[in-house]
């Protein structure tokens, strides 16, 4: 969406001042009439509630409280798309997931996307982008893929491993990520290799896979990733004492697409509070191990000299329900999930600031550009950041929308789901508007979400609504990954051939797939050819 999308027009009587407030930026974001490098460090599924009180309290931080003392921190931040590859692919392309159709971690952006990136390199920016990047597509298993693709038949399928702790080495164990480490080696080695030999600002992206939970070993290829692991040493810098255990709706209270997730996340058996308290635990730990590979290129930056003219944006794709909700991991819109840490610290931006506005990752691509002094090009759906960050205060801050939009499409939901964040309430739509029943929480009053009260406000649930259609025609993307999501299937299932009963069989779901495979297969050809 552009910035004329809520009033329709362009107002070019803003032009000219615009252009001024552009230079304005540019200088004091600049030290001896050079552009600031650009360093930013994403995280995979790191809870954004971490990063300021009371949550940052559970565990020692350092180096996210040192961007919190000297940069700003965003207090409402969420992602676009509460997984992996969409959400990057929002954050990369600046736009929301319905413009760039990028459905679920197998379809994301199109190889030819034009990144934030691609302008800053063809801007004069020495360019460089190492770990994670999962953005036109994650290279996920063919089971994930399926279980997006068939999320609207019928049926109930377990599709993840149940989530359970590992420990890992002893309290002088540090390195429990080791691809995360090695590439927070190269990305140090590299802002070295910058100070020595290079003289134009460069632009370093590092993509983290932590804090998301391992791959399950024990279950096979297809289990997907329910191991929290990490080391006593990183368990140590976690206050067991203020470790929260959530409340929990009744399995019969639940909205049904909350249910769906439950169940397919494998987490509807038995839980007891010290298990729940123990996967918090190791997901706290996990954070703070990816906190210092933070540390490590910030230290990179200081040792060198660099630092004092270099933006540090720290943010995630999503975060994680560590057992809120009855669920680990993502692909929900409640705030574990949803809601995403964003800190930024730089030259000529507020030091010890915190900014209540609500922000999302498709605002990254025009403020990166804006501190870069680069004209954004092509139709964005996010909006410059810098207003409301630079020293430079004698500007408008009100161009920025009061309202937020994620959306997901993909597996572990049984209809593509809607939320728009806008002043303290969040409003949840699915599907086609009518099929499913939308949720309203106030998050001021109810932090925990545990009242959905759409009922008792009807109003508030009539103006978010209809807002939301302003935004985006939900019935409409939802018919339309619907489609995607048949042909996609069809098109599968068309190249395996006579493998198809086979494979399926064995995919994630195959306890509960076999013990009525023929039915479900029967159950999968009615949704396929249009009967369900």
């Amino acid at each position: 969406m552009s910035h004329a999308h809520m009033g329709g027009v362009w107002d070019f009587s803003l032009l000219l001042p615009l252009v001024f407030l552009f230079q304005l930026y540019g200088q004091s974001l600049c030290q001896n009439g050079t552009r600031p490098n650009i360093v930013m460090v994403m995280s995979d599924a790191f809870d954004g509630r971490l990063t300021f009180d009371p949550g940052s309290k559970v565990v020692r931080l350092p180096y996210v409280n040192y961007l919190r003392e000297l940069g700003t921190t965003f207090l409402n931040a969420y992602t676009n798309s509460p997984i992996c590859c969409p959400s990057r692919a929002a954050m990369w392309s600046g736009q929301f997931v319905h413009l760039t159709q990028s459905w679920n971690n197998y379809k994301c952006l199109d190889a030819n996307a034009t990144t934030w990136m691609d302008l800053l390199e063809a801007n004069g920016y020495l360019t460089k982008m190492m770990g994670k990047l999962d953005y036109t597509s994650g290279s996920h298993s063919v089971s994930n893929r399926v279980e997006a693709w068939t999320r609207d038949v019928q049926f109930l399928l377990r599709q993840e491993g149940r989530p359970v702790t590992q420990l890992a080495g002893n309290m002088s164990t540090v390195r429990v990520m080791r691809k995360d480490w090695e590439n927070t080696d190269k990305a140090t080695q590299w802002i070295q290799q910058r100070a020595a030999s290079s003289h134009q600002p460069f632009a370093l992206y590092l993509g983290l896979n932590l804090p998301h939970p391992y791959k399950t070993e024990s279950l096979g290829p297809t289990a997907g990733g329910s191991t929290f692991l990490t080391s006593p040493y990183w368990l140590g810098k976690v206050s067991s004492e203020l470790i929260t255990v959530p409340k929990w709706l009744p399995m019969a209270a639940m909205h049904p697409v909350d249910f769906y997730s439950t169940f397919t996340k494998n987490c509807s058996g038995v839980f007891t509070e010290e298990e729940v308290k123990s996967i918090r635990a190791f997901y706290y730990a996990m954070c703070a191990e990816a906190d210092a590979m933070l540390g490590q290129v910030i230290s990179a930056l200081r040792e060198t000299g660099q630092l004092n003219n270099t933006v540090v944006i720290f943010t995630a794709d999503h975060g994680e329900l560590a057992m809120e909700h009855r669920q680990f991991y993502k692909m929900s819109m409640f705030e574990g999930s949803s809601h995403v840490p964003l800190l930024i610290m730089g030259p000529g931006l507020m030091s010890g600031l915190q900014v209540n506005q609500l922000v999302s990752l498709v605002d990254l691509y025009p403020t990166v550009l804006d501190i870069a002094g680069i004209s954004a090009v092509g139709i964005l759906s996010g909006h410059s950041l810098l207003p409301l960050l630079s020293k430079a205060r004698s500007f408008s801050k009100k161009r920025h929308p009061d309202w937020v939009l994620s959306e997901y499409h993909g597996c572990n939901v049984n209809a593509s789901t809607y939320m728009l964040r806008s002043g303290r309430w969040k409003y949840i739509a699915y599907a086609d508007g009518l099929s499913v029943p939308p949720q309203l929480f106030d998050v001021t009053l109810d932090k925990e979400e545990l009242h959905n009260v759409v009922i008792k406000f009807p109003d508030v649930r009539a103006h978010l609504d209809k807002l939301l259609r302003s935004i985006v025609d939900y019935p409409k993307v939802s018919n339309a990954v619907h489609l995607y999501n048949k042909e996609a299937f069809g098109a599968w299932r068309h190249s395996l051939e006579r493998n198809y009963s086979q494979v399926i069989a064995n995919l994630r779901w195959h306890v509960d797939w076999q013990k009525d495979a023929l039915a479900n297969e029967r159950a999968i050809d009615k949704w396929l050819n249009g009967s369900l």
